[in-house]
């Protein structure tokens, strides 16, 4: 069963700034560092274009994961899309959605995730997983937000 949710993230950023900053590895790595989170293949840093692919190792739940994400769609500033090529997950899509206004910027996400072990991976997705995943995409949500004039995404 796929489970599904939505972010939305006010920030007085220009749309481009937020957008770049969103897709920046550097400014994902800074925003993750609770869990250890680092870029180990693919790009590693910098920012990450349409079709180019991220390797990601990261604790959660006390165990080291490995992820493997790619920018299966990108029209810039408006919205990305990353999916995992391999890792955790049976399937994950992630919709970066960028919108102006007078203030600065909405920044939406919209996540899909299927856990894999039929189940058992059900039951975690819906008593662990939806929660733990809104949790962190709303904290990066909020700290990319608020990076401003931080370096990361130029």
């Amino acid at each position: 069963m796929t489970v599904s949710f939505v972010c939305r993230t006010e920030s007085s950023l220009p749309r481009e700034r937020l957008f770049d900053l969103a897709r920046s590895i550097d400014a994902h790595v800074d925003s993750q560092k609770g869990a250890g989170e680092r870029a180990v293949g693919g790009v590693v840093t910098g920012l990450i274009g349409e079709g180019q692919e991220v390797t990601w190792r990261a604790r959660h739940f006390g165990i080291l994961l490995t992820m493997t994400s790619r920018i299966t769609a990108l029209e810039f500033p408006t919205s990305f899309t990353d999916e995992q090529v391999s890792g955790p997950f049976k399937a994950f899509r992630h919709v970066h959605e960028f919108q102006s206004m007078a203030t600065g910027t909405i920044m939406t996400d919209r996540v899909e995730f299927t856990a894999p072990f039929g189940f058992l991976g059900r039951l975690a997705e819906n008593l662990i997983l939806r929660r733990y995943l809104m949790r962190l995409i709303s904290n990066r949500g909020r700290f990319l937000a608020g990076t401003g004039s931080r370096s990361g995404a130029h």
